[in-house]
């Protein structure tokens, strides 16, 4: 395939006295004539690939019909009402039903799809107030991490006020409605539409009282001799305090400060900081704020637990205690306080998901018996003894439990719901996990997926994914868009839970970043080289696959081990890692992989960076760059940059090194339901094509 010849420029770069090129530097000019230009030739390249994809357009109808099945979220109560969100098969988002009862009729109180014309505006955050009568969210366009905070009453109305500037972002009312709080980047410069790359810093924190101007917000929080800090106000069950937590980008471990309200108000202080009391002050371990009673605090914590545990701190006489330890080999994955007085406990032990009852006092009460698969949404309130919970996993569309613990020692389970896909039985598949050695002779879980009967000959299309980054778990899921690679194209799929990820805890994570990056790189090749072994299929049919930190996973590791894989798809994926901290949000993600003003972390960077990396050699697996122009996350000229020197530099594969860059849209949030379809079915022809699988009806 010929590639046309892109402008390079003689810019250098200077890290630490050894000079880096960058002749692709003007694509991070997102505005600017010459790289729209490189993205619509990008996309004329990929239209014309398309053409010789020949079951496209069958796999794309397959896809829309496994798609086209109604999807629920879990039922909860809010005030005198219950609310659930659905989705009846092909909406580009699901709409938000308010009922009186669980068994009467629903009616629409918010339809998302009603915010834009083209589907592409979403909630991407929400809270109600505790009597349930407002209910703030966040609408976010084109698929931006920007958001702006409207507000609607249970009734229906849609109220005057209007918060805008708002980006990752906390969001809580306080206990008697009148005010919400939430962070925002009020100088930001230039636009805030998702397609600016400029530097998120000087994040504040402000109180915003109903029925007023967002001009008159109260700041009660800044970090102005830090300005990379983040932080948010939770209040605590009782309403008597805020808890301020402060987080250094994506570390897992944040300060603590808390303030008791007095007398109802939230005052304007000179400085703009509340007069906080400092009772965690070193980043050194994680706090999640679980309930309280009165100067007592609970705590899902990684202090001296690296797989977490429950204590308690009282913050009068500063006594800690522990109150469920950490547990032998699983991992705290979720906790949550229910019915007064106790906690229902969510574990995953080997990368599936067991849940339990406990005490506050931290007896263990009984063990929800639920199958081998993902715990997903847990709906509960303290007050209530009713809890809804999601359960998932790769042969399972979907079910919703009503969990009742009014016994707590004999929770019973009830279905409330189970979710149904047309043409799927989950009897005509298989699945497995196996546990495979990495480099350094560490066990690492897998998943595999397959259609019953497959043969162990090594010649099976294989699709591996991977992450392995920023504490994040990837744990067993349904997803109907993976249907007809299994069934129609008799696919393997694969998941390897490699270390960076949060599998087994802070360990897991910690023995896979900054300098030891590589690791996850190590165990993710490791185990396209036992499926190879093994036989579940070879290097010529291995197309490897991930997103954001899994998009520089798939670059990483087709630089180095080439000769592995037919084929990879990078999606959103950080391709430069000379230069990500300089942009939006770039700089939170240092705590996974240094930042090259470091001297000593730009000698490992200057390694791995995919974009620095490329071989030209003519094993070079075919590549599929996937982004998105309103990627304000992941800025798509990590994307761009990487594929022009990709296109330059490999010139001796005749593989197809191939992008596909979406419009209106961001880092995968906020897509309509078609533009889904449409990605996903480009993705999966073109990986069909790439390890030669075969279309089947």
């Amino acid at each position: 395939m010929k590639y046309p010849a892109f402008e390079k420029l003689p810019d250098v770069e200077d890290f630490h006295g050894e000079k880096i090129a960058d002749p692709y530097k003007w694509l991070e000019e997102p505005d600017s004539e010459k790289t729209k230009d490189f993205v619509n030739k990008q996309n004329e390249i990929f239209d014309e690939y398309r053409k010789t994809l020949t079951n496209r357009d069958q796999l794309l109808s397959k896809m829309r019909e496994h798609y086209n099945y109604p999807k629920y979220g879990c039922p909860k109560k809010h005030g005198k009402y219950y609310y659930y969100s659905h989705n009846p098969g092909l909406l580009n988002q699901s709409i938000i039903y308010q009922l009186d009862s669980l068994d009467a009729e629903p009616r629409v109180f918010l339809d998302q799809n009603k915010l834009s014309e083209d589907g592409t505006s979403a909630i991407r955050m929400a809270a109600w107030n505790d009597d349930g009568s407002v209910y703030a969210f966040g609408q976010s366009d084109k698929g931006s991490d920007w958001v702006t905070i409207k507000f609607k009453t249970a009734e229906g109305e849609l109220l005057k006020d209007e918060i805008t500037k708002v980006r990752y972002s906390c969001l809580d009312w306080t206990k008697d409605g009148s005010g919400i709080f939430y962070n925002a980047y009020p100088s930001q410069e230039g636009v805030t539409d998702g397609t600016e790359v400029t530097g998120n810093e000087n994040q504040l924190l402000f109180y915003h009282k109903m029925g007023t101007a967002q001009s008159e917000d109260i700041q009660i929080a800044a970090f102005p001799e830090d300005p990379k800090l983040m932080s948010g106000a939770e209040i605590s069950d009782c309403g008597e305090y805020i808890l301020l937590g402060i987080q250094r980008g994506c570390e897992p471990t944040n300060k603590l400060w808390i303030y008791k309200i007095q007398n109802g108000e939230i005052p304007r202080t000179e400085n703009g900081i509340l007069p906080y009391e400092k009772i965690i002050d070193t980043f050194d371990a994680k706090y999640d704020y679980l309930t309280n009673n009165g100067t007592v605090f609970f705590f899902a914590t990684t202090k001296d637990a690296p797989r977490k545990k429950v204590i308690s701190i009282d913050i009068a006489t500063k006594e800690t205690k522990e109150i469920i330890p950490q547990p032998e080999t699983a991992k705290f994955e979720c906790v949550a306080p229910v019915n007064k007085d106790y906690f229902i406990v969510e574990f995953l032990e080997d990368v599936k998901s067991a849940m339990y009852i406990y005490s506050m006092e931290g007896k263990q009460l009984c063990k929800v018996p639920i199958d081998i698969g993902t715990i997903g949404t847990i709906s509960c309130k303290r007050k209530h003894a009713e809890i809804f919970f999601s359960f998932t996993s790769f042969l399972s569309p979907g079910q919703i439990f009503k969990l009742d613990i009014s016994d707590p020692s004999n929770a019973k389970t009830e279905l409330y719901r189970e979710t149904v896909v047309p043409g799927f039985k989950s009897g005509d598949f298989v699945t497995e996990q196996v546990f495979y050695q990495s480099k350094d002779g560490t066990k690492i879980p897998m998943f595999i997926v397959a259609k019953k009967g497959f043969e162990m000959n090594g010649k099976n299309p294989c699709l591996l994914y991977g992450y392995g980054g920023f504490d994040i778990s990837i744990t067993p899921s349904f997803s109907s868009i993976r249907l007809p690679w299994l069934n129609n194209f008799n696919g393997l799929y694969c998941i390897a839970n490699i270390r960076g990820g949060g599998e087994y805890g802070e360990e897991w994570h910690s023995a896979a970043i900054k300098s030891k990056k590589q690791t996850s790189y190590d165990d993710f090749q490791a185990a396209a080289e036992y499926l190879t072994a093994q036989q579940y299929s070879s290097s010529d049919n291995i197309c490897i696959m991930g997103g954001s930190n899994g998009g520089l996973l798939v670059g990483a590791c087709l630089n180095q081990r080439p000769e592995l894989f037919s084929a990879g798809v990078a999606a959103v994926g950080v391709m430069d890692l000379l230069r990500f901290h300089r942009y939006t949000i770039g700089h939170a993600w240092c705590s996974d992989f240094g930042c090259s003003d470091d001297k000593k972390d730009f000698e490992y960077l200057k390694k791995l960076s995919p974009t620095h990396n490329i071989p030209n050699t003519e094993k070079f697996p075919a590549v599929l760059v996937t982004t998105a122009d309103h990627d304000d996350r992941v800025v798509p000229h990590h994307s761009l940059k990487y594929l022009a020197t990709l296109q330059e530099t490999c010139t001796d594969t005749n593989r197809v090194l191939l992008g596909r860059i979406d419009t209106k849209a961001g880092h995968g949030f906020g897509k309509s339901t078609e533009m889904v379809l449409e990605e996903y079915s480009d993705t999966f022809s073109f990986i069909a094509k790439e390890t030669g699988a075969e279309w089947n009806e």
